[in-house]
């Protein structure tokens, strides 16, 4: 490093990155700590945890020596995960529209966001085309899935990718985040029906009464036991619609609502300081904006999805979240330039004669 200039974006990228170690590393000692009182199972938790950690390194490391490459198959690989997955075959549903599909539409989000940040990190005009006539692709696959949450959020990332060019970095993922907090206000104020009386019947239409019985029982949980909660797990014990109702998984199909439960205000809390950790992260990125504010959308938009879903319960969700957060703020390895390159070559082939 030759300037001060380089030096402070190294300190920056070290800052965010210890930062993002203590968040999960809090996350993982409070689930164990949480457990440990109410004796809980703090292993999702901890699965979850490794799962993103794994994911992230993984991306950074993947993204700085394939840019184009890294994110490209991994949103081929998301496709086919989602395609694969056993809750895509025809068949009724347990709890729509987010229940089981809650992962496939998870990850389809997460594979759109990444064939578009491919896009942008591409430089041919053609691949880069291609690649986000990949990303329409995933979108019209999960309207043929019948993932119609996945279809609007993979429109939705799509659209802000293209828009990303033309925005700045700071408003833009302040924009995601406020988004994401409205989300989860919004759930919050149907649960403790909070809002209008016809606003409140027309949103549990759509969301089912039956989830929105499993949000407010997770809402008494954590007014019982606002500290620790009742520990990681569980819920499906203590939850009187689901030993009521034998076509529930004992989910309470929102991640915010499960936190706040299984593991109280504090679990909310550090639930929220991954999210910004994210944010903050791309927001310190070498990457360009347009990457930096396309996977910001589509981690807003798992947000979103996990808000009112249970996307978050699985490994592949949180591992393919980390995949892109990684992705997205890896540093990418300087370019020689190629005249540097011919002037090797010419002393190397000076010195080698006899």
């Amino acid at each position: 490093m030759t300037s001060a200039e380089p030096v402070s974006a190294h300190d920056r990228r070290t800052v965010s990155d210890v930062t993002g170690v203590i968040v999960l590393a809090g996350c993982a000692t409070w689930s164990v700590i949480s457990a440990s009182v109410h004796g809980g199972r703090p292993e999702g938790v901890l699965l979850a945890v490794l799962a993103v950690a794994a994911g992230y390194a993984s991306g950074r490391m993947c993204g700085s020596y394939l840019p184009v490459a890294a994110p490209g198959a991994g949103a081929l690989a998301g496709l086919g995960l989602a395609i694969a997955a056993p809750n895509t075959a025809p068949g009724p549903q347990v709890i729509s529209p987010l229940g089981q599909t809650g992962s496939t539409a998870a990850l389809l989000t997460l594979s759109a966001g990444a064939a578009c940040c491919a896009a942008w990190a591409a430089r041919p005009p053609a691949l880069r085309l291609g690649l986000r006539l990949l990303a329409a692709g995933i979108g019209v696959a999960s309207a043929f899935l019948g993932s119609t949450a996945g279809c609007v959020a993979c429109a939705g990332v799509l659209l802000c990718s293209l828009a990303a060019d033309r925005m700045r970095r700071g408003p833009g993922l302040a924009g995601l985040a406020l988004a994401a907090g409205l989300v989860t206000g919004a759930t919050w104020a149907v649960a403790e029906n909070a809002l209008p009386d016809g606003l409140t019947s027309s949103l549990e239409g759509q969301l089912t009464q039956q989830r929105v019985q499993l949000w407010r029982d997770a809402l008494d949980m954590a007014h019982q036991e606002p500290g620790l909660g009742v520990g990681p797990g569980r819920f499906p014990e203590l939850s009187p619609t689901v030993t009521q109702s034998p076509t529930t998984d004992g989910k309470p199909y929102s991640a915010p609502f499960q936190q706040a439960a299984e593991q109280g205000l504090l679990g909310v809390v550090l639930l929220a300081a991954v999210f910004c950790w994210v944010l903050y992260a791309l927001w310190r990125t070498p990457r360009p904006t347009s990457v930096a504010l396309t996977a910001g959308a589509a981690l807003t938009a798992l947000a979103a999805i996990a808000a009112v879903g249970n996307a978050l319960s699985f490994p592949t969700v949180t591992a393919g979240a980390g995949l892109l957060a990684g992705l997205a703020t890896a540093r990418p390895l300087p370019e020689v330039p190629q005249s540097t390159v011919e002037e090797g070559g010419r002393t190397h082939s000076g010195r080698s004669g006899p």
